[in-house]
């Protein structure tokens, strides 16, 4: 039987504790800018539109399509696959795929959120729907 994967914990700070935290419910959470209305991922307090200081909080639905994504098969850990997922509120997220056949990955592809835990919060991945 073999283990199941670590995955090491986030490193937090405050200005990331809100995503975290939403994290540790199973909520996946996105900026959006007041003054412009661009939505944005990494969360940051400055919108990287306009520069704003004016984000707020959002849940976003999780889901979207692979945008890009690469196979990396020669790793210690075994083969993982990276890429790039568009969100349905629009902004891109890179991101590990996981608990899928790395093989049948396709661009255009529609994937949702899924939480792996860690020792601190849980890390936000992508698997196909």
């Amino acid at each position: 039987m073999s283990e199941a994967k670590k995955y090491p914990a986030p490193v937090t700070n405050p200005e990331t504790a809100a995503f975290w935290d939403a994290a540790k419910q199973g909520k996946f959470m996105i900026k959006r800018c007041t003054a412009c209305g661009e939505a944005h991922y990494f969360p940051r307090s400055i919108c990287p539109f306009c520069y704003s200081d004016k984000t707020v909080w959002e849940e976003a639905s999780g889901e979207g399509t692979i945008y890009t994504w690469s196979l990396m098969r020669k790793s210690p850990t075994g083969p993982y696959a990276i890429g790039y997922v568009t969100l349905k509120e629009g902004p891109s997220v890179q991101t590990n795929f996981v608990d899928c056949d790395l093989e049948k990955l396709k661009i255009g592809q529609k994937v949702k959120v899924v939480f792996k835990p860690t020792d601190g919060a849980p890390l936000p991945f992508f698997t196909p729907v």
